[in-house]
This record gives structure tokens, sequence and C-alpha cells, in this order.
């Protein structure tokens, strides 16, 4: 060997062994936390521990346990008065869209006329911002994001530029011409770039593989709301193609029939399922299909008043579509289809007083709360990382006062809030 050579190597060694220093001194002196939690609830069990200490290093659950040891030097968060559990989920909503305009598919063309892409996300930063705020500490965002706009917020949370709950992003809603819009003849791109129309095999295989590689990381499929719907065969052919990226496909089926081609192709989930039928929803339980019922949260709020609640004609779907569902054991899923705000409502305000809707249909705090957490961590495939508090996985942890497993609109007012082992809002004493 010569003597540049060896010099080459020596100088390897060394970056190598700079590198390794760097990774330990990062790892040995990553930030404790030690949370001190009065009542720790775990919403797949309906247990509550007490007296338990959260040890967080980093981004990471280490420890927890009533015998766990607080180490010399660590942050100590007292919530020995509250109740702790895992961060909340909202798996149907759209951060980058805020319509303030007529509702119906109207404000549709008029958000997209009127609102560009780096408008909409900056809407998309406010909306997130309300959302972790409330609890919220993980998303699925099911599109209307213009031009993946859903893409770029999602970057600027992971790169920390502003605060959001993690996302699980759709891109552009795959559809079959028109969407959920009626064209016009001389109009006929007032529908991009809300969808992307395909019909035939091709056009959805490149609808599918473009999306992933403007970074969606789920697939949302408007299977209905035209004369013509997807068929079964054209909803596998979706799901094959999203699932060899590992993509999950989550289908807006608004129609029985849609949501039965939905089902029986094998999506992840149906969205809405306004007018599914129990026949459906049985075969929904079968293959572990999940539906997340969406109470749309129409309130005179964007006229300025003040009572929150949904109109009755939705009211009533709900209720009927989530009892049903319920009592034949599909797995339910909280999303509830904001698609607006205002500073008296902002977006995560509206999406947790939906609870309401749940609670007046008279499903139990047990089921509903699971809905926000361990099932919704399934259905965006996180539940190993999110969702539930363990040695290992992310820190994620809300608290309130009282228990949401006996009163679950205590949910509404969420006192803490860390995500990624980050606290992000703090209503308790630290020492």
């Amino acid at each position: 060997m010569n003597l540049n050579a060896k010099i080459i190597n020596m100088m390897r060694k060394t970056i190598v062994s700079v590198l390794l220093l760097l990774c330990v001194a990062f790892y040995t002196n990553a930030q404790v936390t030690a949370i001190r939690a009065g009542k720790v609830i775990d919403p797949e069990t309906g247990t509550v521990l007490t007296n338990q200490i959260i040890l967080v290093e980093g981004r990471d659950i280490k420890a927890i346990g009533a015998d766990v040891k607080i180490p010399a030097g660590a942050t100590v968060i007292d919530l020995s008065k509250q109740f702790v559990l895992p961060g909340l989920f909202d798996a149907h909503t759209h951060l980058c869209m805020n319509m303030q305009h007529k509702r119906d598919a109207n404000g549709y063309y008029i958000t997209t006329l009127r609102d560009s892409t780096g408008l909409r996300a900056i809407q998309g930063v406010a909306n997130a911002r309300s959302m972790l705020e409330h609890g919220f500490t993980t998303v699925r965002d099911i599109g209307n994001a213009a031009n993946y706009a859903d893409t770029d917020l999602r970057r600027a949370i992971e790169q920390e530029l502003v605060p959001g709950p993690t996302i699980i992003n759709a891109g552009r809603i795959i559809a079959p011409y028109g969407g959920q819009f009626q064209m016009q003849a001389d109009k006929q791109d007032l529908g991009n770039p809300e969808y992307f129309y395909a019909d035939t095999r091709d056009e959805l295989k490149k609808a599918v593989r473009e999306n992933i590689h403007y970074g969606a990381l789920v697939i949302k499929l408007v299977v209905d709301d035209q004369r013509y719907i997807y068929s079964v065969d054209d909803i596998k052919f979706v799901i094959e193609e999203a699932h060899l990226a590992g993509l999950k496909v989550a289908a807006h089926a608004w129609t029985e029939k849609g949501a039965r081609n939905a089902v029986e192709a094998g999506v992840d989930s149906i969205e809405h399922g306004v007018r599914i039928n129990d026949e459906t929803l049985a075969i929904a339980k079968s293959k572990n299909i999940a539906l997340v019922p969406t109470p749309f949260t129409e309130t005179d709020a964007r006229e300025g008043g003040n009572s929150g609640g949904l109109k009755e004609i939705d009211k009533k779907w709900f209720a009927d579509v989530v009892r049903r569902a319920n009592k034949i054991g599909v797995t339910l899923v909280f999303g509830p289809d904001v698609i607006f705000s205002t500073k008296e409502y902002p977006r995560g305000r509206l999406s947790i007083e939906t609870i309401d809707n749940w609670k007046e249909a008279g499903i139990s705090p047990s089921v509903i709360l699971q809905s926000l957490t361990t099932n919704a961590a399934n259905l965006l495939g996180v539940e190993k990382t999110r969702g539930s508090l363990k040695a290992g996985m992310r820190a994620d942890i809300i608290a309130v006062n009282d228990n949401p497993l006996d009163k679950i609109e205590t949910l509404k007012k969420v006192s803490f809030v860390m995500k990624n082992g980050k606290v992000f809002k703090q209503n308790s004493l630290v020492k």
C-alpha cells in the first residue's frame, strides 16, 4: 500500500470514529422527561393504572410503570392529578381546505378557483396547529389539497418548520370523470387539481403512481357520486397497485352499491358509508374493513353563530349508520370530515366537538375512545409506533381532567399535549 492510500485509509477510519462518537453523544444527551401520571388510560383494554411514571427519552417512551426510577437531571412534569392517554387521531380531515363559501358542490368550485395552492398550504399550517392544540397528534388528510399542498404541509411539520400532527396524506383524490362535481363542457378543467379523473386501467395506474411520486401516503378513491361508478374489479386494480407500494386505500362511498363494490374489492376503509346496508357492513366486519362515519360538521359557525350543532338531517343519517355498524361489530374510526374553520371555531375544536354526535347516537365512551386512538392507529398503519402508551412507542401523550371512559366530553378540554417527546401545550406544573 503506497503512502497516499495509507493516508486515505486513516482518514476514513477517523471519519467513521467521529461519526460513531457523535451518534453516541446524541443518544446519550437526548432530553429525558419524566411524567408523573396520576391515572394512565389504555383505550384498547379500557383499563386505568394509577400513579405511573412515564419516562420519555428523545421522541420515544423509554419506560412506563409505577416503579420506574426518575433519572437525575430529568425534567419532571406533574400530571398527578390528571388522566393521561395516547394522543388522538382524526382519520378524515382536509387540513388544506377552508371552505368559507356556499356549502354545496359550488362551494368546492369556488374554493378551487379562488384559493391558490400557496394559500391553502398556509391554511393547512393554521389548521394543523389547531389540531395539535386540541390533542390530535396524528391525522389522515384525505385529499382536497389543491396541487399537493398536503405533502408540503407534512414535510414542513416533519422538518419542524411548523407545529402540527403526524400526517398521513392522500394527495389528489382519484375519481371517475367529474368526481364529486357536475362538470361543464366548456370548463372541463374546473375540477383540477382537486381530483385526478381516471376511468381506464392505464389512467388508474397513472393516478396511483403520480400520487405516490408526489408524496401521497394513502390513496383516496371516490367510488361513486356519478351515475357511473367504479366496479369491484376497478377497485381491486387500484388496491393491488397501491399495496405494491405499501399504501392503503380509503374509499369514499356514498351509495349502497358503491359501498358494496368497495367492500367486496377489499378496501382498507369506507368513508362516509351513508347508505351502506347491514349485509355490506357484515362483509366489512369479516374482512376487517374499517368504517369512518363522518358527521359533517355543518354548523352556523361559518355565519358567526355559536351553536356548533349538526343539521338535523345529518344527525339522523350519521346516528343510523354508526349505530348499525357498532351493533354488527364493524371497526369504527373517528374522522368528522371538517372542511372549514373560523376564529371562534378553529379546526381542532370543530373536530373534537363531534364526539357529541357519537354520544347522542348511543355509542359508549370506550368505543368512541378506541375510534380516536387504537382503531385509528391500526387503520393508518402506525400501530407499532403510535396509538398507545408503551415502552418503545412514540411519546404522543395528552392529559385531561376527567376520565374519558366515564365522561367522553372531557376530551374537548385537553390540558397537556406532547408529540414526539416535545411538549406543545401545558397547563400543568413543571419541576
